[in-house]
């Protein structure tokens, strides 16, 4: 069994019920903030609208958008502020999309509150974030568990209680993605050993697995039992063999325990990962998965659709293929470790998730999903005639061609994201990315161009970045946005971390660590000093100020120094780079290997004899959006026919360049001579051009 108790804590305290327990706070002669007593004097709106708020934001109640958005619904504090300069950024929104924005507002301004007066660690999704960010040293945290419960804490714990009860479980398992999920977890380890002592408790999850790695803390084991790293499948099943006392504990799998009053850590079990295509579908039947809250960032349109709706997680392979980025924790196994999937395995796990959850949105959560596999991903969904909305994360990889992203359009993929990181050559070389400023400008383009958003992930703050690099990498980001081939990004400051190649060779990349002293907690965000580097702290607001304005489609001709309230150099950067960029056409010629793919129906036919006597064909092709006809010497265009029907994806045998190009060459049978003449002209013709706006990819 399963559950999601931050979801179902969430929707305890954004209730009536909840709220009024959360007013009931205040006392009378408390002192409250213009914000905070604006809220409370109002507290009868907020109990009149809540309910229909959330089931709004649930989809569960639409009409209501037009309450919302009509202004005069909602209760309004400091999140509606900025209301007025944001009203030009809804020009191309819907009602609803509107109506969810301003609904976020609303549940923002109650998180103020709830953070002002009832508990100041609130957070939407992160509970406590800046105690287990800095975790160093376990005291921080155990002394804050000791503390009284919050209102919200009461509502956690009274949950658990209930599931408890109901599903009377012999082990629990605490998953913890990020830091502002760990003092949660921890509290409900300290409710299970205090009311449920027989219980064993493991955790596991993205924070253990770069976070806990060294976990030396004897108190942190007050409230668990075990702490799993990386993979969990095989540790999880040996554990249980432990437990039912088939097996030593000597003979666990990658699991931290105490041991005699030691932390100790077990890893002495023959038994390998579970292979990725072993590992099953994931299984969401005991979530209320009608229960999650779509809510709109404006801002970001990434960002947006992240939280607009409820997406089905899927891998398509683990680890990253890639696997040298010097900033990435490429020495941890679940980065190391490359395994990918098949495109029918994908497949099949596709329509088990959308017949078992109704939801048909896929986000495949790989830190950069391979572009060979992405093709027979979207090859196999076409011939299934699978009906998905999809995106990930990728490398802006030049396989990623203007052809395989109308391929991958075909299939549903709506978004992109993929670190660009910095516009600099001499960096992205020094971050071992393997790409140039040049190629990313290429490949957004074969994006953008095949009506795929691209998502920019940027950095500032790189190991001896000087300030012309950080201007210079802006001047290519304005550049890149104006033109269009970037629709979304965020900038982010750089987090040296102790997995990575810069935090094991710090010297290597001309930095000092300085800290943190590990005191036997987690251990991985480092510290550290940048003496040739300029000082980074400076350009954070500037960048994300540029940005916002530059997503929005505004201020591109306002003067970098505009961004920045102290002097900044000129940009040495040309004001056509990204347009000369592309203008460079990188696209070879096929290889001779490349598959030749018909996505489209194939072509209705009709011969006939033209005015001349001659046999002639027409071809008339058809797209979801218009039709087209080809008139051909009969004999090519019967030729041409068989060929796509042969390139379909319903085939058996993938149909090569090659393969093509010797068809043409020696087509005896309909030409009555050895072929139809050069090929490689004919195509790079009109007839060729015209056949792939209809569906002729080469791949």
């Amino acid at each position: 069994m399963q559950c999601d108790l931050g979801l179902e804590t969430t929707l305890k305290l954004f209730s009536v019920d909840g709220l009024k327990k959360v007013f009931s706070v205040v006392e009378n002669e408390q002192e409250l903030s213009d914000n905070s007593y604006r809220i409370f004097s109002l507290q009868d709106e907020y109990l009149a609208t809540i309910t229909p708020v959330i089931t709004f934001l649930q989809n569960k109640n639409p009409t209501l958008a037009h309450s919302i958005c009509d202004g005069t619904y909602l209760p309004e504090a400091s999140r509606f502020d900025n209301l007025e300069d944001m009203e030009w950024a809804f020009g191309s929104m819907g009602i609803q999309d509107k109506a969810r924005h301003l609904a976020t507002l609303y549940l923002e301004d109650i998180g103020d509150f709830i953070k002002e007066v009832v508990d100041a660690n609130f957070g939407f999704s992160r509970y406590a974030e800046r105690l287990s960010s800095t975790a160093t040293h376990f005291a921080p945290i155990d002394e804050a568990l000791q503390q009284p419960n919050s209102i919200l804490m009461d509502f956690l714990v009274e949950l658990l209680q209930e599931k408890i009860q109901a599903f009377q479980p012999n082990i629990v398992g605490i998953s913890v993605p990020f830091p502002g999920n760990l003092f949660a977890a921890l509290k409900c380890g300290q409710f299970i050993k205090a009311n449920f002592p027989t219980i064993k408790i493991v955790l596991g999850g993205g924070y253990a697995n770069t976070e806990l790695r060294t976990v030396a803390d004897e108190r942190v084991f007050e409230y668990l039992d075990f702490i799993s790293l990386d993979d969990g499948e095989a540790p999880f099943q040996i554990l249980l063999e432990h437990l039912e006392g088939k097996r030593p504990i000597t003979e666990l799998k990658r699991i931290f325990t105490m041991q005699n009053g030691v932390v100790c850590k077990f890893d002495g079990a023959k038994e390998l990962d579970v292979p990725q295509r072993e590992t099953g579908t994931p299984d969401y039947s005991d979530l209320l998965l009608h229960d999650y809250l779509s809510v709109i960032e404006v801002v970001n349109p990434m960002h947006r659709l992240w939280s607009d709706g409820r997406w089905n997680k899927l891998t398509l392979a683990h680890g990253c293929y890639w696997g040298k980025c010097s900033f990435c924790d490429v020495t941890l196994d679940y980065i190391q470790r490359y395994e990918p999937l098949t495109a029918e395995i994908l497949c099949d796990r596709i329509e088990e998730i959308i017949a078992q959850t109704g939801q048909t949105g896929f986000h495949f959560v790989d830190e950069a999903a391979p572009p060979a596999l992405m093709r027979d991903l979207a090859i196999e969904i076409i011939k299934r005639k699978i009906t998905i909305t999809w995106w990930t994360n990728i490398r802006f990889e030049k396989s990623f061609s203007a052809d395989l992203c109308r391929l991958l359009k075909a299939s549903g993929c709506i978004a992109v994201s993929g670190g660009l990181e910095v516009a600099s050559d001499r960096l992205l070389e020094l971050m071992k990315k393997g790409v140039t400023v040049a190629q990313v400008a290429q490949v957004c383009d074969n994006f953008t161009k095949a009506g795929i958003m691209v998502h920019a992930y940027l950095m500032y703050g790189f190991p001896t970045q000087t300030t012309q690099e950080t201007i210079n990498s802006l001047e290519m980001v304005r550049q890149l946005f104006e033109l269009g081939i970037v629709q979304s990004g965020f900038w982010h400051r750089l987090a040296m971390t102790s997995h990575s190649p810069i935090g094991l060779e710090p010297h290597v990349y001309g930095v000092e660590k300085i800290g943190p002293d590990f005191g036997g907690c987690a251990d991985n965000d480092l510290w550290h000093n940048d003496p040739e580097g300029a000082n980074h702290d400076l350009f954070g607001e500037g960048l994300r100020k540029s940005l916002f304005n530059y997503m929005h489609g505004v201020c591109f001709e306002f003067p970098l120094q505009d961004w920045f309230d102290f002097d900044i150099p000129d940009t040495t950067i040309s004001p056509q780079f990204i347009e000369f960029a592309l203008e460079m056409n990188t696209d070879k010629q096929p290889r001779k290997h490349s598959r030749i793919l018909w996505i489209n129906p194939l072509p209705k036919v009709e011969f006939f004899q033209d005015e001349e006597g001659y046999d002639m064909a027409a071809l008339t092709f058809a797209n979801k959006k218009s039709s087209s006809e080809i008139v051909l010497d009969a004999d090519l265009g019967e030729w041409l026919v068989e060929i796509l029907a042969k390139a379909t994806v319903k085939t058996d045998t993938i149909y090569t360049f090659q393969t093509l190009k010797s068809d043409f060459e020696t087509a005896t049978e309909y030409s009555g001579q050895a072929g139809f003449g050069e090929f490689e002209a004919v195509f790079e013709g009109e007839l060729f051009e015209g056949l792939r706006e209809f569906g002729l990819l080469v791949l």
